[in-house]
């Protein structure tokens, strides 16, 4: 099925891929796919904030030079980075790239991100991507329940 046309069902778990190395894209989109995640990947820095904003995707993986030649011309990243909070909480966010030390707080926290991934370790991408999930669940676990009891409480 064409991915332009690929929708999102309730019981999906999106993932959202901004790549520009073939062999790393293709070596994470198999261990999302192996984790059940429907993946969808952006072509352009465009093409990825449509997607990002049509569809509330729980991963989102960003190599640090996509549609770029160094980090900092990485507009995808400035973009997320820029973006307020409420608008990016609902999805875990990976920046993978050679420039990084695999789950570096302080390099993950520089970059806004939940995690940072050496490309080193793509052989571990899938072990590597469960535990950032896993993680960011259990940091913002207090927060979503407190969301969820407001929700609750305004409903009534």
């Amino acid at each position: 099925m064409n991915e332009q046309f690929d929708f999102i069902s309730a019981s999906d778990k999106p993932a959202l891929l901004a790549f520009s190395t073939p062999e790393w894209l293709d070596a994470v989109k198999l261990a999302l796919q192996e984790l059940g995640y429907k993946v969808h990947t952006a072509a352009t820095h465009s093409d990825f904030l449509i997607r990002f904003s049509q569809v509330r995707y729980q991963v989102v993986i960003v190599e640090e030079r996509f549609a770029a030649n160094t980090l900092e011309e990485n507009l995808t990243l400035q973009a997320l980075q820029q973006m307020p909070m409420n608008q990016r909480r609902h999805a875990t966010v990976i920046l993978l790239g050679e420039s990084f030390q695999t789950f570096t707080p302080l390099q993950a926290f520089q970059q806004s991100v939940h995690a940072v991934i050496n490309s080193s370790e793509l052989f571990l991408i899938k072990q590597l991507i469960e535990k950032s999930v896993a993680d960011n669940q259990m940091f913002l676990h207090s927060y979503n329940e407190v969301q969820s009891r407001l929700y609750s409480t305004t409903t009534r």
